[in-house]
């Protein structure tokens, strides 16, 4: 279905193993390649649509000048937004707990920004999908962190997870944005290519 890819070597910028099995679901070829210390910061007071996007174009201009000419490259940020504050990945237990805490009852979005890069173009798109958490009890909470560790999940969770399992009361928006890549919107976006 993506026949207009066999002109181009597929890279995924990311180390995230969610992003690489859903690209994977595509059924493309794709190599992973990862630079380090890669700075993600973004100017304050930006609004939440346009943080995750900038942060994927940022990450894209820091592979330009290795990039080879046949090579598309996709990089993509997710971010959890919840009352007009970014929640990233936590830095430890206890800042999980605190947004896990934040989240519990509530409706936050999680917006995921995506950049296609290859040479002489780019094209990059933020999508929103909106998240309904349960109230989740302390021990719910203490029960999550102590078995998944999310410490590498914006907003301190997995939705794929056991507290998606008993947390998430409704979702608006793609399923797969909220794992990190929103695939079908990602889809259209390689046709047009």
């Amino acid at each position: 279905m993506l026949d207009n890819l066999k002109r181009y070597k597929v890279i995924l910028a990311s180390n995230s193993p969610r992003r690489k099995e859903l690209l994977s679901g595509l059924g493309i070829q794709y190599e992973v390649k990862v630079l380090p210390d890669i700075d993600e910061s973004y100017p304050e007071g930006m609004d939440g649509m346009e943080i995750p996007r900038y942060v994927a174009c940022k990450k894209a201009e820091a592979y330009r000048s290795v990039m080879q000419p046949d090579e598309l490259l996709i990089t993509a940020d997710t971010i959890v937004w919840l009352d007009g504050k970014v929640m990233g990945k936590p830095a430890d237990e206890n800042e999980a707990s605190l947004m896990l805490h934040a989240l519990s009852g509530h409706t936050h979005q999680v917006i995921t920004g995506v950049c296609l890069t290859c040479d002489g173009f780019q094209r990059s798109f933020s999508t929103l999908t909106d998240v309904s958490f349960a109230t989740i009890t302390d021990e719910e909470i203490e029960y999550y962190i102590r078995t998944y560790h999310p410490m590498d999940k914006a907003g301190s969770y997995g939705i794929q997870e056991w507290i998606g399992f008993i947390g998430v009361e409704r979702i608006s928006g793609s399923y797969f944005n909220v794992m990190g890549l929103p695939i079908q919107r990602l889809y259209t976006e390689l046709r047009k290519l």
